[in-house]
């Protein structure tokens, strides 16, 4: 079918109506040309009602001329409401269903139908259009809301960065910590099948996490904020874009088997700990990416807790002190004492490598391995490790001659709340 683009430039000298003078200056795209003997109807839609518009072919200089406009009832079930609703998610859907008749298809199982096909049709190319004009502002926020060629009210545009920058938690699962480069983005052919999105869908996921990377990774300040100023979007999606930069930038291990029982909420709320507590931002520095980066002079610091478990005594007087305070409260089964030993050195011994970038990198195979499951093959529940790790951290506070409390505090407070996260019943 042959398409023609025409645009209303006059309209005819007996027509009067507001409506026809609204059509002034319009770009359409009709599906079959114009021929000089007979006019072609055309319905546009207006955002209160619809019109049947007569176009009838004259000479240059100009061709086309609006004869008669007159008012046509909105098809059943396609209130204007409905449908800029639907032309909405078109536009963020565009980008996943690929094509015109998918998404035609699409609309129509979401419950837009009853109405003409070539005007769905029509819709939905005019969404496609608009979307892939909108696209290029929606990567630059702050240029949308300075442009004059799309009138959409603030709230409006809200929606459409909120649409724009969503994730799949199955594809971002699987490219968490990983670096965002182009070798990773070769591979997401193989992601794409493994996380069930598609591919034009991955690639845009990766495009806006590399985008909001490249801009918030050297910025002073909160992280959060930072993403939430300059890409405009809502508090949930901005924490969670925080957490994606956060480990992006110190490569936290994910994808080995025994951590693929984590959701991306699971390390997304550990990483909200880790920016909170260990990065130079909780530390007070005026550096630069302030919450971006670990608190390297923190991590050095941490091989002085290593006196808690070389030290006999202390040791001693620690598990002591433990097992005092959870006598009668824990399960029948845990066997507090006989595990004692092997968990503190698990906590401690993490603390004190963590001043290697490697083992930054294993920090949460590391709390798996030495923490959670000798917990659970003790069948530990979650009370049970919470009470343990409350009175853990708690009874150092009372050793005497234990001189780094500050430093051990700013530690297991971090630790504690990431290993509840991370222990599922």
């Amino acid at each position: 079918m042959v398409q023609q683009e025409i645009t209303f430039l006059h309209r005819h000298h007996h027509t009067t109506s507001p409506q026809t003078l609204l059509l002034l200056g319009t770009h359409l795209h009709l599906h079959s040309p114009l021929c000089p003997a007979h006019p072609a109807t055309y319905i546009h839609r207006h955002p209160q009602s619809y019109h049947r518009v007569l176009l009838y072919y004259h000479p240059c200089p100009a061709p086309f001329t609006v004869h008669r406009c007159l008012p046509h009832p909105v098809p059943p079930r396609l209130h204007p409401v409905c449908l800029r609703s639907a032309s909405r998610a078109c536009r963020t859907s565009a980008v996943e269903t690929g094509t015109v008749d998918n998404a035609v298809a699409k609309r129509e199982q979401t419950g837009v139908t009853g109405c003409f096909v070539d005007l769905l049709l029509s819709d939905t190319m005019d969404q496609y259009r608009v979307f892939y004009r909108l696209e290029r502002l929606l990567q630059s926020p702050d240029k949308l809301s300075n442009q004059l060629l799309f009138q959409i009210p603030p709230s409006m545009q809200s929606v459409l960065f909120e649409r724009y920058y969503n994730f799949d938690e199955a594809f971002v699962r699987e490219l968490l910590g990983k670096k965002l480069s182009k070798g990773t983005k070769k591979d997401l052919d193989d992601i794409s099948i493994k996380a069930g999105v598609s591919l034009r869908s991955c690639r845009r996921q990766f495009d806006n996490f590399k985008r909001v990377f490249k801009v918030v990774e050297e910025m002073k300040g909160s992280l959060v904020e930072n993403v939430q100023q300059h890409f405009l979007l809502s508090e949930k999606l901005a924490r969670d874009y925080s957490a994606i930069v956060f480990f992006a930038n110190n490569r936290f291990e994910t994808g080995k088997k025994k951590l693929l029982y984590l959701t991306f909420d699971d390390f997304a709320f550990c990483a909200e700990q880790l920016i909170r507590s260990w990065t130079l931002g909780a530390a007070g520095s005026v550096a630069d990416d302030m919450d971006v980066d670990l608190d390297r002079e923190f991590l050095q610091e941490l091989k002085d807790l290593k006196v808690l478990i070389s030290d006999k005594d202390l040791l001693d007087q620690h598990k002591s002190l433990v097992c005092l305070g959870v006598r009668g409260k824990m399960s029948t089964h845990c066997d507090i004492e006989g595990n004692f030993k092997g968990l503190s050195r698990g906590l401690v011994n993490i603390a004190t490598k963590l001043m290697h970038s490697k083992d930054v990198r294993d920090f949460f195979i590391d709390l798996v391995e030495k923490f959670i499951e000798p917990c659970k093959s003790d069948h530990w529940s979650s009370e049970d490790v919470q009470l343990f790790l409350l009175q853990y951290t708690g009874s150092a506070h009372a050793l005497g001659t234990f001189r780094h409390q500050v430093l051990w505090e700013r530690y297991m407070v971090t630790i504690k709340s990431c290993i509840l996260k991370m222990y599922h019943d």
